[in-house]
């Protein structure tokens, strides 16, 4: 299980960072995200026994959502 959530993370980290330039804010976002979601992991993976493991899918989450927010902050600034 640990072998295949660390797969996953690596793979998320790659595909963020692949192919596309993002705004300061996508990135800004991501790793805000990342960071956060990664403390919230811990602690609810904390209280079933997987801190670890909880940290890796908190850090992946939080990614996604925090590029996705500030990858539209880019865009709407984009716009205007």
């Amino acid at each position: 299980m640990k072998k295949s959530l660390t797969l996953l993370a690596l793979v998320t980290a790659f595909l963020g960072t692949s192919c596309q330039n993002y705004g300061p804010s996508a990135n800004r976002g991501a790793a805000t995200g990342a960071l956060i979601g990664a403390g919230a992991g811990a602690i609810i993976g904390n209280q079933s026994g997987n801190a670890g493991e909880g940290a890796l899918i908190g850090a992946a989450a939080g990614g996604i959502a925090g590029g996705a927010y500030g990858n539209a902050k880019d865009q709407e600034r984009r716009g205007y």
